[in-house]
């Protein structure tokens, strides 16, 4: 799974590196401190040399699809984040476009979705602007590319910093674990698709029926190589090589 996260991250930082500046140094382990490099055999392949920012504490998630908790908020407001949809969606169906939906960036328990106005008022119009409009960006064109290769990327976050007054783009990207990755020939609106990410684990103890609040069960060892082969797959349909 780390290999899978570094290496994804890597691809896609290189192709949206004219968007927005990253944190990406390097992952090759050469370039690592001398320190690090003692640590080859265990570092090798999925970790990051990368520029230390200030992080802003927010996620900037957009969503092309209405899933997950966006889901669940629009059946019970008809709205994501205060912004109004249409009447009649389906799960897992298209949105008229894409959309910007913040989320808190929580140290402890789960991240909280806020209007994009609430984000404002701590940041500041200019910054949230900002964020917003690389995140959609960003979104758009993965978006286009991942579905000439027949995934569908229902929605993502990311993740941004300040580095000398400007806004760098941090963490990871695009990765199953930051998104929800679908296969298009087999995506029908109105169902939860078969997906590529984390939501199998997800699904898997819901129906072992974790409560959320206490540690979570023992995954299945069927269950965690199913999910290391969705990741592996995924890599290997977006980047066109094999880990």
């Amino acid at each position: 799974k780390g290999e899978v996260l570094t290496q994804l991250s890597r691809f896609w930082f290189e192709r949206m590196k004219d968007l927005v500046p990253n944190h990406l140094i390097s992952t090759a382990i050469e370039d690592f401190p001398s320190t690090l490099r003692h640590h080859a055999r265990w570092l090798q392949g999925r970790s990051m040399l990368v520029r230390r920012t200030d992080p802003i504490p927010y996620e900037c998630v957009v969503r092309g699809y209405l899933s997950g908790s966006g889901w669940k908020d629009y059946l019970r407001t008809g709205s994501i984040c205060g912004i109004k949809l249409p009447a009649g969606l389906s799960e897992a169906g298209p949105l008229p476009e894409p959309i910007f939906t913040p989320a808190t960036k929580a140290e402890e328990g789960h991240d909280l979705n806020i209007a994009e106005e609430e984000m404002a008022r701590t940041l500041g119009r200019e910054l949230t602007v900002t964020m917003r409009e690389t995140s959609l960006q960003i979104y758009s064109r993965a978006r286009d590319y991942a579905a000439r290769r027949g995934i569908i990327i229902a929605d993502t976050k990311f993740e941004f910093g300040l580095l000398n007054g400007g806004v760098i783009w941090i963490d990871e990207a695009l990765t199953p674990d930051s998104s929800r990755f679908w296969p298009a020939d087999r995506y029908q609106a109105g169902l939860s698709p078969p997906s590529y990410d984390k939501q199998f684990v997800r699904d898997h103890l819901n129906a072992a029926g974790w409560d959320h609040q206490s540690d979570p069960p023992e995954l299945p060892e069927a269950v965690v190589q199913a999910t290391s082969d969705k990741y592996l797959e995924a890599y290997r349909v977006l980047t066109g090589t094999s880990l």
